[in-house]
């Protein structure tokens, strides 16, 4: 008889269309997961509604030593990784990153090469002064990198789209997420595209503990 099939390794991303540390890690996270020959799944959620609850705290609602320190490494980490961005786009925040966020999740669904569109739209925010709110220009953007702009915004408020932004947002919340990118891989839980090189090395089958040490909640 044959083997069973293997159970195909999933990488999850739980983000939102407006945070520029997906924008700056998507590159590399897409390289990784390609390497590894796993499954990534973007998960995109709304902000608001699940981060307050786990912790995070809106750039918008920091402190100004915080609001200024973030520039700084969104400075620094621009220059490391060569991507052009904006420290003060224009769009930013954008009027509503959700309809963004189903587009994507629409991409997915479909089997196109959601990543491809996500970064597109997060470039758009961050280094092409693009209104990603915009479901007109969500539809040039997608249409750019080769997708159905027009058909994909279409599906953004669909039932199963809406079902499924449901699910991302609950799951979330439920595993604790607070900020974005966050990645989980098994029982690998990561936050921020300065800590990829950890997935790296699990999904190399290394040891990565996540176990909380002792005394830690």
């Amino acid at each position: 008889m044959p083997a069973p099939a293997a159970t195909p390794r999933v990488v999850e991303c739980f983000y939102t269309l407006s945070s520029p540390w997906m924008y700056l890690g998507g590159p590399q996270l897409t390289r990784i997961v390609r390497r590894h020959r796993v499954r990534l799944v973007l998960r995109p959620y709304d902000f608001a509604a699940v981060v307050p609850g786990n912790g995070g705290i809106p750039l918008r609602s920091r402190p100004e030593a915080r609001q200024r320190y973030h520039a700084l490494e969104l400075d620094r980490w621009r220059r490391h990784l060569g991507l052009p961005l904006n420290l003060r786009p224009r769009h930013y925040p954008p009027r509503d990153q959700r309809p963004a966020g189903r587009m994507v999740m629409a991409a997915q669904a479909h089997g196109f090469d959601a990543m491809l569109l996500s970064h597109a739209l997060l470039r758009a925010l961050w280094a092409e002064e693009r209104d990603i709110a915009d479901p007109a220009e969500r539809a040039r953007i997608a249409d750019e990198a080769g997708l159905p702009g027009r058909d994909l915004v279409a599906e953004e408020e669909s039932p199963a789209i809406l079902a499924e932004w449901a699910r991302n947002n609950e799951d979330a919340a439920a595993r604790g997420v607070f900020g974005s990118p966050t990645i989980f891989f098994g029982d690998l839980w990561l936050w921020g595209q300065d800590r990829l090189f950890f997935l790296e090395r699990a999904l190399a089958g290394e040891a990565v503990h996540d176990d909380f040490p002792d005394g830690a909640p």
